[in-house]
């Protein structure tokens, strides 16, 4: 049975797309099925794959406004072992589509029950909030990765994104578990970065991984080529780094 890890953090600018795609990719490439899953209205994960997201004939929008099946939704994508329900800007609308829909906080979490044994790993890009379409991602979801980015106002905001963790626990999904806060855009240069990462250890212990994400130029290089960095330059610290996440993360598991 696939373990459902949802990206979330409210603050935008904090790495979610990036760890969502090249995380899922890691995955994939040490041999797990994966899904991953774009939430996100911009469709970042989706373009960052190399797929048009205008050239889909259907994604997460029709999956949970229309009740297509998430099985006929997933297309293959550049990387064996990784495949993709994508997101349209059309999503935006489903916030309000979903306001009068029964159950609405568990929309998502139903439509993957009919795929979630055919993948190690779903994975879900949330978007830069903690609207609907995020507590159903949450409600889905087995556990959340927190990205935090290696910056001065790095820990803003987290208390409010732990609240909704507490609340969605005490009413939609008393699973649902923190697998981990990762620090992004890391420069061991810097010595707020540093002082950043003991303070997470700090707050957080355990909850923290060990792998930290580079700040790396291909990275950023890579989704504008359509193509995770393990596979845009597989030698390169952003590549490693994250295939060292996806070990951490299976042994963990």
């Amino acid at each position: 049975m696939g373990k459902i890890i949802a990206i979330a953090n409210q603050k935008g600018g904090v790495g979610k797309t990036t760890t969502s795609i090249n995380l899922s990719s890691a995955l994939a490439s040490i041999g797990k099925r994966v899904l991953l899953i774009d939430a996100d209205p911009q469709a970042n994960a989706t373009s960052g794959l190399g797929i048009e997201p205008k050239d889909m004939s259907s994604t997460i929008y029709e999956c949970l406004v229309d009740d297509y099946p998430m099985r006929s939704a997933a297309i293959a994508t550049c990387v064996e072992g990784l495949m993709l329900v994508g997101s349209r800007i059309d999503l935006v609308g489903a916030e309000l589509e979903l306001v009068d829909k029964e159950q609405r906080e568990r929309v998502l979490r139903n439509a993957i029950k009919d795929v979630k044994d055919e993948y190690d790993f779903i994975i879900i890009d949330c978007s830069p909030s903690l609207g609907l379409i995020t507590v159903n991602a949450l409600t889905a979801a087995d556990s959340v990765i927190i990205p935090v980015q290696a910056e001065y106002f790095a820990l803003e905001g987290i208390s409010k994104l732990l609240n909704t963790i507490r609340i969605i626990k005490g009413k939609l999904n008393a699973g649902l578990r923190i697998e981990g806060f990762l620090l992004t855009m890391y420069d061991a240069r810097l010595r707020l970065a540093n002082e950043i990462f003991e303070e997470l250890k700090g707050h957080f212990g355990n909850m923290v991984f060990n792998t930290v994400i580079p700040r790396n130029i291909r990275i950023s290089e890579a989704p504008s080529h359509g193509l995770p960095v393990i596979q845009y330059d597989p030698t390169c610290r952003g590549a490693t780094s994250h295939i060292q996440l996806a070990q951490e993360i299976v042994s963990r598991n």
